[in-house]
């Protein structure tokens, strides 16, 4: 995996409204931490980090570049990103640390690709999941997987157990589940009548006769 540059520098971390002050400023405020340092707040210039790392899908590795010399040439995993409601901007990013001699644990996206044989019969491809969860070294985090769906038929799925894993890559998962699959159609039910249809050979039922009038009624 490609390891990202992106400049940081620590920050003093007071109160929350400090956040909202770098925001307007153009900064990102984000944390860095890790099971051997303690948590240390960062800012992240907001364009630089917006363009290179908040748009990427999956689990990306980053090295530190500051003039802080106890963050320099650190190496550390994206872990989480908090967005704007509304705006959709990062207002927050988490980053742990990693060994690059030590395994992790990701998350890896898919990609599902192809077009499935039950879906060009009427059939409905539904993805099941997005990713998987694997372990390995930092530096051989896969960006994504492809899925192959091509040769699935209406009632197929694809397993876990179907994609080539790379080496050194190990899905942590209890058993073979379903990653995708190919569903029937959905059917509509047909609308219910508003009356019911009289049926040839059935005996007819009498109306009910009509009130006499009261008298004076006309």
């Amino acid at each position: 995996m490609e390891t990202l540059e992106i400049h940081a520098d620590a920050r003093e971390k007071k109160k929350k409204r400090d956040a909202k002050r770098l925001l307007r400023g153009g900064k990102i405020p984000g944390i860095l931490y890790g099971p051997k340092m303690q948590s240390v707040a960062l800012e992240f210039d907001q364009r630089e980090f917006s363009n290179r790392i908040a748009g990427l899908e999956g689990s990306h590795l980053v090295r530190l570049k500051s003039a802080t010399a106890s963050l320099a040439d650190k190496v550390a995993l994206v872990k989480e990103m908090q967005y704007h409601p509304i705006s959709g901007d990062v207002i927050h990013a988490d980053l742990y640390e990693v060994d690059l001699t030590a395994k992790i644990t990701v998350h890896v996206p898919l990609h599902f690709v192809g077009k499935a044989a039950g879906v060009v019969r009427g059939g409905i491809l539904q993805p099941i999941v997005r990713e998987v969860e694997v372990e390995c070294l930092p530096l051989d985090i896969p960006e994504f997987f492809n899925v192959d769906v091509s040769a699935l038929d209406i009632g197929d799925s694809v397993h876990i157990e179907d994609v080539t894993m790379p080496e050194g890559v190990t899905v942590i998962a209890e058993s073979n589940f379903a990653l995708v699959a190919v569903v029937p159609p959905t059917v509509e039910e047909a609308p219910v009548a508003a009356a019911a249809a009289p049926v040839e050979g059935a005996e007819a039922v009498p109306a009910a006769p009509e009130a006499p009038a009261k008298e004076g009624e006309s």
